[in-house]
């Protein structure tokens, strides 16, 4: 049986490696020992992806602030070195063809967007930087399935499958070992081993295992959409996101480097069934429609374009987007990966914490993917738990403790229901095609693109330095 000061469970790749990372970084919490369950084939990986490779279609695009937060731990230098592509423009537009949005990281002063990175090259890249700070990385990973946990008592009497204290007390000292015992969550694994945690993380999904056993219930809906995610490969390189609003749910088109691009396409389950089994011909023709004249015209500068541009003109630093015009996306030539579909759903946990036990990421809440701020938000958890663990060890505090674990609840809570419901907001406002609300969704892209302040905060919004995508 081993004992462990808090652990990470399966499934989510990204979340336990940057815990690790900033734990491991903080001169407070060196000393503390940590155990990760995860039978994921990735942690195999050690070295660096080729970049000449067939890119996967499971993709992220991480904010600046998340590219902050792998640079201060030392990560970004090895995403670097493999495959990734940052963007710095960005266009948005519906089928109706009455209005449209465009982005541009000068707009803030800043020299990109995002990054679209594969998930694969992110935990691969954390896995190295976690290795170079720990070189017993591998007595750290136990590579087997989490079967049960059982939390402390309340009257701290000890937990299931302990003998009392009174009857194990010889000169061996037992009887301290089953106290301390007593106070740390038991975890049995798929292996047969046992560990001892005083702080248990769940970062295992949205399925989570870990959420389920401690009880903790959610709220949420499946939406009546699936996305279909896949790469595409172009003539020439694609260095802008393009994103247009359909019927059945929006399209996007990410530049992944070189020629190569990833789709996000969301539409009815039946829509995704039926583009699963068509030829790659048929699904490439598909796309280009989608994302070209398919349901509706290009949108075109207009008197009421104009009379926009006039009208905010005096309102804030005129934002260098302003100026720009509706570009037609680059067309695909061919599908080079496999397509996959996943339903989608909102899902929000009513507690992120309890006594010793945190829980992270997709595990903690979902979000529709039509802006990519998912696994941002998974990062912002795991970079907000580990700073309240450091903060807790600096003053002597059990990091299992629920008043400690609720400063990270506090902190990510707000955020994360906010963005929530600005997704949710906007699949909704998307899904229905009628002609006044149409008006009013080409009125919000007129004043996305003409009032520069607020096309400032919502570049600033969603690259996560601010709180608040309206003026404040």
């Amino acid at each position: 049986m081993t004992s462990s000061t808090w652990l990470s469970s399966a499934e989510a790749w990204w979340a336990w490696p940057l815990l690790v990372h900033f734990v491991a970084n903080m001169p407070l919490t060196k000393h503390l020992r940590v155990a990760i369950i995860d039978s994921s084939p990735a942690l195999k990986s050690r070295g660096y992806l080729r970049k000449d490779g067939v890119p996967d279609s499971r993709v992220s695009t991480v904010t600046p602030a998340t590219i902050s937060f792998f640079r201060d731990i030392g990560a970004w230098e090895h995403i670097i070195q493999q495959r990734h592509a940052f963007f710095g423009k960005m266009q948005v537009w519906d089928y109706t063809g009455l209005g449209y949005t465009r982005y541009n990281a000068r707009d803030v002063c800043k020299e990109y967007l995002g990054c679209v990175v594969e998930n694969k090259v992110l935990c691969n890249s954390l896995l190295l930087r976690l290795q170079e700070q720990k070189e017993d990385i591998e007595k750290m990973i136990y590579p087997t399935r989490l079967v049960s946990l059982a939390f402390p008592s309340k009257s701290r009497q000890g937990t299931a499958g302990l003998k009392s204290p009174s009857t194990e007390a010889d000169s061996t000292g037992h009887t301290s070992e089953a106290l301390r015992r007593s106070n740390l969550v038991k975890l049995d694994l798929s292996d047969g081993q046992t560990l001892y945690s005083k702080l248990v993380i769940g970062a295992d999904g949205s399925k989570s295992n870990v959420r389920q056993t401690a009880g903790i219930k959610t709220s949420g809906w499946s939406y009546p959409q699936s996305a279909i995610i896949c790469t595409v490969e172009h003539i020439a390189e694609n260095d802008c996101a393009w994103q247009r609003f359909l019927p059945s749910g929006p399209i996007a088109l990410l530049p992944i480097g070189g020629n190569f691009s990833n789709i996000v396409w969301t539409m009815s389950p039946e829509e995704a069934s039926r583009h699963k089994s068509t030829s790659p011909e048929d699904f490439v023709k598909s796309v280009n429609h989608a994302l070209d004249s398919v349901h509706g015209p290009h949108p075109n500068s207009s008197s009421l374009d104009r009379y926009m541009e006039r009208l905010f003109s005096g309102i804030g630093d005129t934002a260098a987007s302003t100026q720009e015009c509706f570009e037609v996306p680059p067309k695909a030539i061919g599908l080079i990966s496999d397509r996959m579909a996943f339903p989608l759903s909102l899902m929000h946990s009513h507690d992120y914490v309890s006594k010793g036990l945190a829980l992270v990421g997709d595990a903690a809440h979902t979000v529709h993917p039509l802006a990519g701020q998912g696994v941002n938000l998974g990062f912002g958890d795991a970079a907000a738990l580990a700073n309240v663990i450091s903060e807790g060890v600096s003053v002597g505090a059990d990091i299992g403790d629920l008043s400690l674990l609720s400063r990270y609840e506090k902190d990510r809570k707000a955020a994360n229901i906010a963005m929530a419901a600005v997704l949710d907001g906007f699949q909704k406002m998307y899904s229905v095609d009628f002609g006044p609300l149409n008006v009013l969704r080409a009125a919000a892209f007129h004043g996305a693109q003409f009032i520069s302040p607020l096309k400032k905060n919502i570049i600033s919004y969603a690259m996560g330095d601010r709180k608040s995508p309206l003026f404040s």
